[in-house]
This record gives C-alpha cells, sequence and structure tokens, in this order.
C-alpha cells in the first residue's frame, strides 16, 4: 500500500489550460474517486498519474518518489479502462497472466497469481474461455483480474463500469467494494455517476472546469456541499436552489411570504441575495419544522418514493415524499423542513456559508 500526492498539477494545451493546479495528497490504502462531468479535467488527470500524459507543471508522488517523467511501466500502477481491452485471441487465464508473462515471471507462480485472482473475482471457471465467450460483466472481472495479478502500489480505474447496464453496474459496484476491504490497495477512480462516487470512495474529489470544487468524505460532501455546483452535481433528485433574500427574522424565500429561520447566520446583513438549498428528501408531509405550502403540479411514483413537483409562490420545489402519500396535481400541500436541513449559498460566489 502506498501513498499518493498530487503537487500543484497544471496541464495546457496551448493556451488552453485543462488542469488549473490540483493539491491532493492521499493516504494508503484509500479510495479517491475524481467525480464530474465530461470536460472537467478527471480522466486527464488520471493519465498524468498513469503517465501517458506529462503534466506542465507540478509534481506527482508516490510514498516519498517523485513519477514526473518515469516511464508508465516503472511506476508500479496498474489501470483498467473503460473499454476492456482484453486480447481476443487469448484465454481468460492468458489475459490475466499477459502482464506477468511480458515481465518473465516464472510460469508456476504465473499459475498460481492468475488462479487467486480468478478466484477473488469468482471467475475461475471462465479461464479457458476467451473473451467472446464472455457477458460484459465477465469481462469487467478479467479487465480487474489482469490488473490486480500484479499486485501494484497503485489502481486507476477511468469509467469501468459505464459499459456496463444498470444491474451489472450496481453488482460490479459491489464488487469493487469487496475487493477494496479485501485488499486495501490505494485506488483512484474517475467516474461522472454520483452513485459509484457515494458507494465506493472513501474520499471524493468533485472537480469542475479543471478544478477541485470540494474534496471530502461522501458524507460531507452530501451534508455539507462547499459550493452551488456541488449541491446540484450531488443527490438524486437534485438539491432544491431557492433565490431568498436576508431578513431580520431570517430568510425570505423570494416570491413568498415564506420566512425561514437558519442558524449559523450571525453577522448576514438584512436585504443580501442568497440562495437557499433544501434536498428534496428532507422535504416531510408532515411535522414539526418550518413549514411550507405549495401546490402540486406533478407527481411521480419512482417505486421507493412519490416525487413531487410543486409550485411554491413564484418558485419551484421538488420533495421525495413516502410512496404511499396520495397527492394528484392541483392540490394545496403543506410541507415541513427540520431548520438543520437548509443549506444557505451567496448568491454571487455561489460558495456555502452555514
Amino acid at each position: 500500500m502506498s501513498t499518493l500526492t498530487i503537487d500543484a498539477i497544471r496541464k495546457s494545451y496551448g493556451a488552453v489550460e485543462t488542469l488549473k493546479g490540483i493539491d491532493i495528497a492521499l493516504e494508503s490504502g484509500e479510495f479517491l474517486v475524481l467525480l464530474g462531468a465530461s470536460g472537467c479535467g478527471k480522466s486527464t488527470l488520471l493519465n498524468i498519474i498513469a503517465g501517458l500524459a506529462e503534466p506542465t507543471s507540478g509534481d506527482i508522488r508516490i510514498d516519498d518518489r517523485s513519477i514526473v517523467g518515469v516511464h508508465p511501466k516503472d511506476r508500479d500502477i496498474a489501470m483498467v479502462f473503460q473499454s476492456y481491452a482484453l486480447y481476443p485471441n487469448l484465454t481468460v487465464h492468458r489475459n490475466i497472466g499477459f502482464g506477468l508473462e511480458m515481465r518473465k515471471v516464472d510460469r508456476a507462480e504465473r499459475d498460481r497469481a492468475v488462479r487467486e485472482t480468478a478466484k477473488l473475482l469468482q471467475i475461475e471457471n471462465l479461464l479457458e474461455r476467451k473473451p467472446g465467450q464472455l457477458s460484459g460483466g465477465q469481462r469487467q472481472r478479467v479487465a480487474i483480474g489482469r490488473a490486480l495479478v500484479r499486485n501494484p502500489k497503485i489502481f486507476l480505474f477511468d469509467e469501468p463500469l459505464s459499459n456496463l447496464d444498470a444491474k451489472l453496474r450496481m453488482e460490479m459496484r459491489t464488487e469493487l467494494k469487496r475487493l477494496h476491504q479485501m485488499t486495501r490497495t490505494t485506488v483512484v477512480y474517475v467516474t461522472h455517476d454520483q452513485i459509484e462516487a457515494m458507494t465506493l470512495a472513501t474520499r471524493i474529489a468533485v472537480m469542475r472546469g479543471g478544478r477541485i470544487e470540494q474534496l471530502d468524505t461522501p458524507e460531507n460532501i452530501y451534508n455539507r456541499p462547499a459550493t452551488l455546483y456541488v449541491a446540484t452535481f450531488v443527490g438524486a433528485p437534485p438539491m432544491n436552489l431557492l433565490a431568498a433574500t436576508a431578513g431580520e427574522g431570517g430568510l425570505r424565500i423570494d416570491g413568498t411570504d415564506i420566512i425561514v429561520p437558519v442558524p449559523d447566520l450571525d453577522g448576514i446583513a438584512p436585504g443580501r441575495r442568497l440562495v437557499l438549498g433544501i434536498r428534496p428528501e428532507a422535504i416531510e408531509r408532515s411535522g414539526a419544522g418550518v413549514p411550507l405550502t405549495a401546490r402540486c403540479e406533478v407527481a411521480e411514483l419512482t417505486g421507493p418514493e412519490l416525487v413531487v413537483t410543486a409550485a411554491m409562490g413564484s418558485q419551484r420545489l421538488v420533495a421525495a415524499l413516502p410512496a404511499t402519500t396520495r397527492i394528484a396535481a392541483g392540490d394545496e400541500i403543506a410541507l415541513a423542513v427540520a431548520p438543520a436541513a437548509f443549506h444557505v449559498f451567496d448568491a454571487e460566489t455561489e460558495q456555502r456559508l452555514n
């Protein structure tokens, strides 16, 4: 197991700066997820760690050794790509052991390592098959096995589950979590899928425009988003963002007569433009929290919950209510939110305030 330090990494392609100063210190055995939309720079950063691209400036260290300028094969890093990149003419056994074969590892030792890895991934019965005879989930297990068998210092994953259907993605997430708990190897994992990030990571780096918006635990990313971007990117349905104005008794939700008392906002001048964030799942049908009144526009039953889109004055509010709730379009509904569930952001800087 190894530590990974990313120090002031920048990457430019001509006049276009793709990474704008990335700093991450990763402890041994951590599972870091780089999360963000397409074009945010997460895959570029992963490629720089792997040695497939070089930074314009900055340093990357594994333990105390700088790997900038070191050939990829000498970094002791294994990478799993979005495409499985298996050799179609080789058996699963040879695909998994190919890296060891190229390193001239003894055949008996290679066979032992391949069989141990296959057992760990529960694909022992597939070793004599070829990739064309495997399902998508099985191929991804083989690709992971090829990385795992080398016992590298760092694992890199570049959106490895994006080609799988929803059920297989869920199964493979569980397998990856199990593998990490067993091996405790340091992992850097790239995805745009917030569910993968929340379920797999020990820490998440939410990226936007070549910068890190927030680097924190999944719990803090969800419960205390540092910026409006993080608040809306993580969570499904997304967080409600309501325009509000600071007043003497709390925040007035624009377009309504609703005053929201929000703790920890001392020193906010009356009249300041703010954004009030409310998670849809924090809204209750009734309760002892701050009362909100809205008119239902659409009610959608997803199975485990009823997602209600409602008009509250001139703004819209989405609430995730129990599936047994009975609400129809046009109904006037009374809702409640606990004061601790409100998130407050500055409308100009987009930074969290409370």
